[in-house]
């Protein structure tokens, strides 16, 4: 695992429903930051058991550059999307996600507090969950609450993938046709087409943007920007 310690959400079990966590995100930004100073990291280990050291040179003369990361939206995004992004882009964006409910259900504390602060600055009601098994609860108890579901695929014990066929099972009431989203950290082409297979109308990758995961909300639930 050493050589690839600095990449995102890298994982030695790369399993859909491994027991434990990646490395996350935590030294990729890292290593991001110290080359935007013109800096190196790098990462060595004797061995397994033996400690592990991280050494960051950064030069004496500051190169810090004035850099603003474009948002690149996936291929994937439809037309509409796509002209919407660039009026929530702007300085006042005008699409509201109220009177939306969501169900997001993720394992990871932090991908929830995200989502969920995202959301409901968009004027959304969101209730998440830790667990497919508390996501098809929620869903057969108030079947009529929510409008849309957005699941992690990576999950322990259940994952995404078996989340969302089972709430396809549910065809005999309308919570079984409930728009939902993928959010993964697995992003390949055949990742993406696995997720919309199994019963995903939209795939998107972590980390999340909540730019991309909003409008994509706006377009499966019929809402325009006035």
């Amino acid at each position: 695992m050493l050589p690839y310690v600095f990449e995102r959400f890298r994982q030695g079990n790369s399993s859909s429903s491994k027991a434990t966590q990646g490395l996350g995100l935590g030294l990729s930004i890292a290593r991001h930051l110290v080359e935007l100073h013109g800096g190196t990291v790098q990462a060595q280990s004797p061995g397994e058991g033996q400690g592990t050291t991280i050494t960051v040179r950064l030069p004496l003369r500051s190169m810090a550059q004035e850099i603003t990361p474009p948002i690149t939206p996936p291929t994937y995004l439809e037309p509409s999307i796509l002209s919407e992004m660039d009026t929530l882009n702007g300085k006042n964006p005008s699409l509201t996600l109220e009177g939306v409910c969501i169900l997001a259900v993720d394992d990871q504390a932090d991908s929830r507090d995200l989502i969920k602060w995202a959301l409901e600055d968009f004027g959304a009601e969101v209730v998440v969950v830790t667990s497919a098994r508390e996501a098809i609860a929620a869903l057969t108890e108030s079947p009529d609450r929510y409008n849309l579901l957005v699941a992690d695929i990576g999950m322990p014990e259940e994952d995404g993938y078996s989340l969302i066929r089972q709430v396809r099972s549910l065809d005999a009431s309308a919570v079984g046709q409930i728009p939902a989203i993928a959010v993964s950290a697995y992003v390949s082409n055949q990742e993406q087409q696995m997720a919309i297979d199994a019963g995903f109308q939209m795939h998107l990758a972590k980390p999340i943007n909540p730019t991309q995961l909003v409008l994509m909300i706006a377009n499966l639930c019929g809402l325009q920007a006035s």
